[in-house]
């Protein structure tokens, strides 16, 4: 993991500089205190600042996450910040910088790269499973939307037709999207299939529940 210096009038300033830096907190930090404030003759002359060397505990998974992030993008020599932080049991990375829609690609299948090797790097050392999403532009949230109408939508063309929809292609991310979407309505089912990261997802009518809501 990184290890930074950082210089405040106190400690704590440092260590509060250190926590913004990294986005952490500082349970999540290992810290060395090198030097101590100290204030000169009457307060005006000789004044030392404070002086701490910071270190990401080896045990946090976001610290991992963001690290591991910060240095597959630093590789595309790419002046950007990576912010951190938890929703519930997820982490999620957003990438923050000039031209940065490079990094989601064609149908953001750059971006699910990025997040499939980060979420390799994190559980391959974890205590249990946690799941990363990587973000930029607020790509996931304008995608997440696009998902939910094309999943109603497809909704309805199964129980207008009485057959299986089909939607191609789906990374696990965008899966679970479409089974919530669709998980409060009776007349269809939801069913992923195939190998791979990748599957289709079928969204099925439920026949007797679309008939019965058309003779009602």
């Amino acid at each position: 993991m990184s290890s930074i210096e950082i210089e405040a009038k106190t400690t704590e300033e440092a260590i509060r500089k250190a926590c913004q830096h990294f986005h952490l907190t500082e349970e999540e930090l290992d810290i060395e205190v090198l030097e101590s404030s100290s204030t000169g003759i009457f307060g005006l002359v000789g004044n030392r600042k404070a002086k701490i060397r910071v270190t990401v505990k080896e045990d946090s998974t976001i610290a991992v996450a963001q690290e591991t992030l910060r240095k597959i993008v630093s590789l595309m020599s790419m002046d950007t910040r990576i912010s951190a932080e938890r929703k519930g049991d997820d982490i999620v990375l957003n990438i923050e910088g000039n031209n940065t829609g490079i990094l989601i690609g064609h149908k953001g299948r750059t971006l699910e790269a990025l997040e499939f090797i980060v979420n390799k790097a994190v559980n391959k050392a974890a205590e249990k499973k946690v799941r990363v999403i990587v973000d930029t532009e607020n790509y996931r949230q304008r995608k997440e939307e696009s998902l939910k109408v094309l999943a109603l939508k497809m909704g309805e063309q199964a129980k207008r037709t009485k057959k299986t929809v089909t939607i191609n292609s789906v990374n696990p991310h965008d899966r679970r999207i479409i089974h919530l979407t669709l998980k409060g309505d009776s007349q269809v089912q939801t069913k992923s299939d195939g190998e791979g990261l990748f599957k289709k997802v079928h969204i099925i009518p439920n026949k007797k529940k679309t008939d019965e809501k058309e003779n009602s």
